[in-house]
């Protein structure tokens, strides 16, 4: 950190004071003090976007590298109170670093040989505001994830997770660097209050978006909390599944979109229990052909009640299929190989993986060479040897925490069931007739 605020302070001194326009450094600093004191939150755990990248990339246009520098520095006194004297010494020179940065790009495409007002300001100066902004947000990304990772508050493998959306949101909010400074050619410094509307609209709009995504977190919760109350023997298994539908998924190449969609899927494949009766779940003993039935509709039934949730899209395809088996001797409908669904495919894994690894109430958990062994056994005739290799990759990557054992309530008096239906190794037994 000490280095990072060394070259800051060394940056700053670069600043042409007596050629600056003071008026303009201090409209700027100022915007940038109120957009950085209310930061935009994204659908990214923890990640925050701060608007004032609006302003350092107007001050690039309007100030150069050095006056860009002076701008950023004023992170140090946010208004974000929340943050302790060495988090604001570091965003200072990290805003800092950043604005210089730019500020030098900017000018190396010729980004200063135009001033604003020019007939042909936008075409001239688009370029090299663009190359200024990627500069800006890279710097100011890599900054931040050098010194998450050496202080050990975020893996490489989480940053590179959560990069794109909070990249994307940091490139949004520098564009309008660009619309203050083609403004202030026309209407001087009131052309930053103008800005501050949309700047503040846009907020409001993330804000409703995070909103949004916290209530459908709470839906899928409520969702996978009335489905283990059947049996406390699976608590925690659906997220455990969606876990690890995710990590197959990342190592696949899943785009980020679809990776989402899965991690959906995994937390809902057993929702269709709900529709089977409890006494079939946790019946001691074997099932009736007609109690088996239930059994396989489970998928179904799932499908059922979540269809009409708008934001699963292709996890729908998950949940109704992740019972078939690439011999197509699976449920509900036999399909084999390709014509199992993607989604479907990864999570039978997860599903069987964490099955096998979890105590239950008629067995000890598996050890987890005891579960790869059945998953490698099962390969090419259960389960799609694509996903078993991807997430035996990812297993050596990540590695895999077993659940704590579950106590059931004391006033628990319900049998619980002797079979497991997402247990590959132990197939349900079916009363003869």
């Amino acid at each position: 950190m000490s280095v990072v605020v060394a070259l800051a302070a060394a940056a700053i001194g670069t600043a042409p004071l007596a050629d600056l326009d003071l008026r303009a450094l201090a409209v700027l600093a100022a915007l940038f003090l109120i957009c950085d004191s209310a930061p935009a939150k994204l659908n990214v755990e923890r990640a925050r976007v701060s608007l004032g990248y609006a302003a350092g990339l107007a001050s690039v246009v309007w100030l150069g590298a050095g006056g860009a520098a002076l701008v950023g520095a004023t992170a140090i006194v946010t208004g974000q109170r929340f943050f302790a004297p060495v988090k604001r010494l570091f965003n200072g020179a990290q805003f800092a670093l950043s604005g210089y940065a730019a500020g030098m790009v900017f000018a190396a495409l010729g980004g200063d040989r135009y001033p604003p007002g020019h007939e042909q300001w936008v075409e001239q100066v688009i370029g090299p505001f663009l190359g200024a902004l990627v500069t800006f947000v890279t710097v100011n990304l890599l900054l931040m994830a050098g010194i998450l990772l050496i202080s050990r508050q975020a893996t490489g493998q989480e940053l590179l997770h959560e990069s794109g959306e909070l990249a994307v949101g940091c490139l949004g909010y520098g564009m309008f660097g660009l619309l203050i400074a083609g403004l202030w050619g026309a209407v001087g410094p009131f052309s930053a209050v103008l800005v501050l509307l949309p700047l503040f609209i846009a907020r409001w709009a993330l804000a409703q978006t995070h909103a949004q995504q916290q209530a459908h977190a709470a839906t899928l919760a409520a969702l996978c909390q009335a489905v283990e109350t059947k049996d406390y023997y699976t608590r925690g298994h659906s997220e455990r599944v969606s876990r690890g539908s995710v990590m197959i998924a990342q190592e696949i190449g899943m785009r980020p979109d679809r990776v989402e969609a899965i991690r959906y899927a995994g937390m809902l494949h057993d929702v269709g229990k709900l529709g089977v009766p409890t006494k079939v779940l946790q019946k001691d003993g074997p099932l009736t052909e007609e109690e088996f039935a239930a059994i396989q509709l489970h998928p179904m039934r799932g499908l059922e009640i979540v269809r009409e949730i708008g934001f699963l899209d292709e996890a729908l395809a998950g949940i109704m299929h992740h019972h078939e088996r690439m011999n197509g001797r699976g449920y509900p409908m036999g399909l084999a190989g390709d014509e199992i669904p993607e989604f479907a495919r990864v999570i039978s894994v997860a599903d069987a993986f964490d099955s096998m690894t979890s105590n239950r109430s008629y067995r000890a958990a598996r050890s987890k060479e005891e579960a790869i062994e059945e998953l490698r056994r099962g390969a090419g005739d259960h389960f799609d040897p694509v996903m078993v290799e991807a997430f035996l990759r990812a297993l050596e990557r990540h590695g895999w925490e077993p659940p704590e054992p579950v106590v059931p309530p004391e006033d628990d008096v319900v049998e619980t069931t002797q079979q497991d239906h997402d247990d590959p190794s132990m197939p349900i037994k079916i009363a003869k007739s």
